[in-house]
């Protein structure tokens, strides 16, 4: 019998880590009683694509659109029908990529600054890579809805740059502390709601963060409207950290 619900394609590996996180969200959160319930899944995890932060701030003249071009024809040619991309600073390219797949990609920035708007934010606080809050993709969302916007410091956008890409990239131990200093900070500046814009912050232990309760993870409001659109039921988001 075929399903009449649609095949979704992840495009992993940016990072790895966050890509099989993703992965897990989808499958813990769809309701199911049996196998056939949830979701038929294609996942391509192109940890070879070059750093995205890299060629945003100009380290690196190495462009990662090819290799994302190349992982979403593979994707839509294995039979996904939608396509998710488990990576906000990959959203740089985000019209590009679309406008080339032959399949809808869903855009994560978007869907979470909308998210941010149904709960009446007034001040966002953005925690992203560099190559996120260069590329102003959270930045131009909030100004089209009427939210304000802010990020941490420099110095505390380097803690957190330390944060992403010398522990969670490296599979280290993420200096929890350090992080709700940053997220402290932007609370202290009038945030009411705070995104983990980047998904290796996903992988941070949210019941040790010090902002739990005004922090929306983007990587959950993904992997919820990915399992909405794709025609299966979320459970559980609602529980959890405000998504």
């Amino acid at each position: 019998m075929s399903s009449s619900k649609k095949v979704l394609g992840i495009l992993g590996g940016l990072g790895p880590l966050a890509g099989v996180y993703f992965y897990q969200l989808i499958t813990s959160h769809t309701k199911a009683c049996r196998d056939q319930d949830h979701l038929d899944v294609i996942v391509v995890s192109g940890a070879s694509t070059p750093d995205r932060t890299d060629y945003i701030t100009g380290k690196s003249m190495d462009s990662p659109l090819p290799k994302m071009k190349e992982d979403v024809k593979k994707l839509a040619l294995a039979g996904a029908e939608i396509i998710a991309v488990p990576c906000n600073t990959a959203h740089f390219f985000f019209d590009e990529l679309d406008s080339f797949s032959r399949v809808p990609v869903l855009n994560i920035v978007r869907e979470t600054a909308e998210h941010i708007k149904a709960k009446n934010a007034k001040k966002v606080g953005v925690l992203a890579t560099d190559g996120t809050v260069l590329s102003g993709s959270y930045k131009r969302e909030f100004e089209r809805l009427g939210i304000e916007y802010a990020v941490p410091c420099e110095c505390d956008q380097k803690a957190l740059m330390e944060i992403i890409y010398k522990s969670i990239k490296a599979s280290g131990k993420p200096d929890i502390g350090r992080f709700n200093e940053i997220a402290d900070k932007l609370r202290d500046k009038g945030c009411d709601h705070l995104i983990l814009g980047c998904t290796e912050l996903s992988l941070l232990p949210k019941e040790e963060m010090t902002q739990k309760n005004i922090t929306v993870d983007s990587l959950f409001v993904l992997a919820k409207n990915a399992i909405t659109l794709c025609g299966a039921v979320p459970c559980g988001f609602d529980d959890i950290y405000n998504t």
